[in-house]
């Protein structure tokens, strides 16, 4: 049980929760909250993400990629614990119950009289399962060119804030972007962190991430961006929704994220990468905690 525990790797979850609890906040200021499809969305959510890392395994042990150089932990793959046809059972389990979660989730919150909804989150439950598989898995795993940041943007933080959202209030508010995107952006950096860490395995495998095509100081520049963005994107979401002082909250985790640029600047030896990876998917959660709870607040 314990090796499957590991290749579920349980640490990522606060990241891929970050954007479906700020949904949930959200649709809580405007008095739309729902408990099941909040523990619905939780639910889906853990399933993807566990589908992602498992199948990131599969693909990465398969291709080699996850070798004895690599800094990080070790994988299932990679140290024998788990072999790639138990893998890819195990994926191939967790895609369904997945979908199975997606279905239940949508069918509960717009009925069968709102079909055409439900078929586009169900399109886009599909979508995710794809994405999850194919970001290293197969020969053209889009994890390979540098496109990872991309997928994490629209699913970590567009799909998972704004497509959350709908869910309870059947609105569609275009300023919902400014914290779907602050919340992408900063999942961005977590997988920005993890491969500047990476960085000289991922060449040796030829793994195109953006740190290997930018370079480790441009990356840093990059990563410098990825933090800062989501500050001014929330600033202008209170600017439309202000109600009050409370909505300043989550700059109390953000003063822990300018301390981790400062950190991330003077780093010169890769492993020192790795906890400052934590850091910032745990601030994640913690800036979703925070801001949604100053919205609810004010």
């Amino acid at each position: 049980m314990n090796k499957w525990i590991n290749a579920a790797r349980l640490r990522t979850l606060p990241l891929s929760l970050s954007g479906i609890i700020l949904a949930g906040f959200i649709a809580a200021s405007f008095d739309k909250f729902d408990g099941f499809i909040f523990a619905g969305s939780l639910v889906t959510a853990i399933l993807f993400q566990i589908l992602s890392n498992f199948a990131n395994d599969y693909g990465d042990g398969l291709k080699g990629t996850d070798n004895d150089e690599r800094i990080g932990p070790k994988r299932a793959i990679q140290s024998g614990a788990i072999t790639p046809a138990q893998m890819k059972k195990a994926m191939n389990i967790t895609g369904i119950l997945s979908f199975l979660s997606a279905l239940v989730l949508v069918t509960y919150s717009f009925g069968l009289a709102r079909l055409p909804e439900i078929l586009v989150y169900l399109i886009l439950g599909i979508a995710a399962i794809v994405a999850a598989v194919k970001y290293t898995v197969g020969k053209n795993a889009y994890g390979y060119f540098g496109l990872g940041d991309l997928f994490v943007l629209i699913f970590f933080g567009l799909v998972s804030v704004t497509g959350g959202t709908y869910l309870y209030t059947k609105i569609l508010d275009w300023t919902l972007v400014f914290p779907a995107l602050s919340i992408g952006l900063l999942s961005m950096a977590v997988l920005n962190l993890n491969n500047m860490r990476d960085l000289q395995t991922d060449i040796k495998a030829g793994k195109r991430t953006i740190p290997v095509k930018l370079g480790l100081d441009n990356a840093k520049k990059y990563h410098i961006v990825l933090i800062v963005l989501p500050f001014f994107f929330t600033q202008a979401y209170i600017f439309h929704h202000f109600k009050g002082f409370w909505s300043w909250l989550f700059m109390i985790p953000y003063l822990f994220l300018f301390m981790h640029l400062m950190r991330v600047i003077q780093i010169n030896n890769p492993k020192d990468f790795d906890p400052e990876l934590k850091k910032v998917a745990i601030l994640t959660l913690l800036y979703s905690l925070f801001f949604g709870l100053g919205l609810v607040l004010s």
